[in-house]
């Protein structure tokens, strides 16, 4: 596997770091997350359980950290074709949140991520990764928020801080 540099911060100055050595040091680092809607539905994925970090839990439709001088709508595209198969959305630039989680193994995620909202249909042709990606979903918000109360633990700690405390900036409500 080649190293994947992305854009962290060092001594105030942000700089490529390999991807994995970042969330080892628990450097703050850019990334990019999205949210795929149909009405109130949100697309969700369940990570592959060959990722190194969070295997199997449910996340967002697509979150990864964009390459060292990429800009974060070119990689919300890559990312979203990569890992989904999905082509041709218009992802509308939302904001941008912080957050730190323990993603369990000695790994750190801290990350100013720019979030987008796409909108589509249900039928929207998708073709997952299976590296990337074991299985879709679509759920409803409020289903979505009564599941992460009742199982947290299915959820990534980044799905769950979004639902918590970025709601309104992410889906206007």
């Amino acid at each position: 596997m080649s190293k994947i540099m992305i854009p962290a911060w060092i001594d105030g100055r942000l700089q490529p770091v390999e991807k994995l050595d970042a969330h080892l040091r628990g450097l703050r680092h850019q990334a990019v997350s999205v949210f795929v809607m149909d009405g109130d539905a949100l697309l969700l994925q369940r990570r592959a359980l060959g990722k190194y970090h969070t295997p199997g839990l449910w996340a967002n439709t697509c979150c990864t950290h964009p390459d060292w001088g990429e800009a974060a709508d070119a990689c919300v595209a890559r990312r979203l074709d990569e890992e989904l198969g999905i082509r041709g959305l218009a992802p509308e630039h939302r904001g941008q949140v912080a957050y730190r989680a323990d993603v369990g193994g000695g790994l750190i995620e801290d990350e100013v991520v720019e979030v987008y909202l796409a909108r589509a249909a249900r039928d929207l042709p998708l073709a997952p990764n299976p590296d990337e990606v074991m299985a879709t979903r679509w759920i409803g918000l409020p289903e979505l928020r009564r599941e992460i109360a009742a199982r947290p633990e299915l959820f990534t700690p980044w799905l769950r801080i979004y639902m918590a405390e970025h709601a309104p900036l992410i889906f206007g409500s």
